[in-house]
């Protein structure tokens, strides 16, 4: 609970440097996204990658911060089964959603 308060505080600040949580979250997506998506704006696609840069995932309309939870504890056979805990949730979540800005 007290995650999520956090998530919702973090992301109504007006846009200024990136969140503790969101820049764990950029970590996380460093070390375990990074092989199938660019996670950052500036990165370039991996090589022969049909995976959508989290840039691009931040900025479709249906992304929300439940759609983003629903999809990452929901295994699917084009990504690997990433087993994520309650706070790296939190913090990719807050990654991919601080990139809307």
């Amino acid at each position: 609970m007290l995650g999520r308060l956090l998530i919702g505080v973090l992301l109504a600040a007006p846009a200024m440097a990136q969140s503790p949580l969101a820049s764990d979250g950029g970590r996380i997506a460093a070390q375990w996204c990074a092989n199938c998506h660019a996670v950052t704006r500036s990165a370039p696609p991996p090589s022969g990658d049909a995976a959508p840069g989290f840039p691009a995932i931040a900025a479709m309309p249906s992304t929300t911060e439940t759609s983003l939870r629903v999809f990452l504890q929901t295994p699917h056979t084009n990504m690997p089964n990433y087993q994520l805990s309650h706070i790296e949730l939190d913090a990719v979540v807050a990654y991919l959603l601080s990139l809307r800005r």
